[in-house]
């Protein structure tokens, strides 16, 4: 009895400072946030909130217009994960159910293609891009990656699972294949969904490379774009880097806290499986 309860305790320790050191950085950007500058890299560090949040926000959205800079960002990942998500759904249940000759084969290339650098990948889609006149666009943003490779693996192997004869006696009923997939496939497939829409929200929300090339105006900068334009030549202003750090945080958790339990269940339904 006493084994066990040193181990509970022993083991809620742990776990407690491993939540402290992974919550620490997005405390220390807040705190950031609300002091000037100079503070952040003081000795002792200050770890207190200070008194410039509303100047440093008031500076950040003269530099960044955080409006316009917000709006972007969501607008290119919301869009994105619906399309994608739809996309590699569509692909991986095909994938996963229907049998076709090279169906593995034409799997594993696609596995294959998450091998290549996407640094390699980036001059010809640039050339692609200005050849269809979509530069600076939100097409360029949204569309070269709908087919995320990951995605529909994690969703093949989800989709593996779901009882074939559930779909061979929708078919007997008449049910079409595009039922099928939207009536009786999808409806299971939620939590599975929600871990990849996570999944696919982070990825755009933080893509920062591609946006940074493909767009040239201020007014489609999306938000990892437009906090490295805070970095000058001489001075840098801390106080607004931090403020951007901590409101590019916010959407990605409220993100992460409404498919939570969606999340939570496809997990722990991975594990009984």
């Amino acid at each position: 009895m006493r084994k066990s309860i040193g181990k509970k305790i022993t083991m809620y320790v742990v776990l407690a400072i491993g939540a402290l050191i992974s919550l620490f950085p997005f405390y220390w950007a807040a705190i950031g946030a609300t002091n000037e500058s100079g503070k952040l890299f003081s000795k002792p560090p200050v770890l207190i909130p200070g008194a410039k949040l509303v100047e440093n926000v008031k500076n950040l959205n003269e530099a960044i217009d955080i409006g316009r800079v917000l709006f972007n960002s969501l607008f290119v990942a919301i869009v994105y994960t619906v399309l994608s998500l739809l996309i590699c759904s569509m692909a991986a249940y095909a994938f996963a159910k229907f049998r076709f000759r090279g169906r593995n084969i034409i799997f594993g290339i696609f596995l294959l293609s998450m091998m290549v650098p996407y640094h390699a990948t980036i001059i010809p889609l640039f050339k692609m891009m200005a050849n269809f006149g979509w530069l600076d666009t939100y097409q360029a943003l949204i569309l070269p990656n709908l087919a995320y490779p990951f995605a529909i693996f994690l969703m093949r192997q989800n989709m593996l699972a779901f009882p074939n004869s559930l779909i061979e006696a929708a078919r007997i009923d008449g049910s079409g294949e595009w039922k099928i997939f939207f009536r009786i496939v999808m409806p299971s497939m939620k939590p599975a969904l929600a871990a990849t829409a996570i999944f696919l929200f982070l990825y755009q929300w933080n893509s920062f490379l591609w946006p940074l090339i493909a767009l040239s105006s201020n007014e489609m900068y999306t938000f990892p774009v437009a906090l490295s334009s805070l970095f000058g030549l001489s001075r840098i202003d801390y106080g607004q880097v931090m403020s951007g750090v901590t409101i590019a945080t916010i959407p990605i958790i409220i993100f992460f806290l409404a498919l939570q339990r969606q999340f939570i269940s496809g997990m722990l339904g991975s594990a009984v499986k």
